[in-house]
């Protein structure tokens, strides 16, 4: 376990920080369903606050958000005794050449592009937190 008391049965958590309704309704929905708990909020700036209280399994993290760029708080979370092994995953519509490497350089343990594509995006939850836990 990460620092907290859950069981092992726990569902597992997930920090969505993400400006854009539409998409963090999608991201929350997608994740409910398949049986993971939801923290959310728009603001980068919130989310090491966020971390520290709930202690998630993961962060996926928009880079391009209204208070602080993404990169900004990734680097936060890093460097904050509490949250720094949490792994952070950049989901971002950046797609250019390059981007993967800079979000990667900044500190995010791995990267998904919107539009997510629905497979890949769980494989890729599932590879950082493993499958949900607890009952569906």
């Amino acid at each position: 376990m990460q620092g907290d008391d859950r069981p092992p049965s726990a569902p597992k958590r997930i920090l969505i920080v993400e400006d854009n309704a539409l998409n963090m309704k999608l991201l929350r929905d997608v994740l409910q369903a398949y049986g993971y708990r939801t923290i959310t909020t728009g603001q980068g700036g919130a989310a090491v606050a966020l971390a520290c209280d709930h202690h998630p399994d993961l962060i996926l993290m928009d880079l391009q958000l209204p208070d602080i760029s993404g990169l900004d708080a990734v680097r936060q979370l890093k460097d904050h005794p509490r949250t720094r092994a949490i792994p952070v995953v950049a989901v971002t519509a950046f797609g250019m050449i390059g981007d993967e490497r800079k979000a990667l350089a900044g500190g995010c343990d791995g990267y998904v592009t919107k539009p997510i594509m629905l497979r890949e995006f769980l494989e890729l939850v599932e590879r950082f937190v493993g499958s949900a836990g607890g009952l569906r």
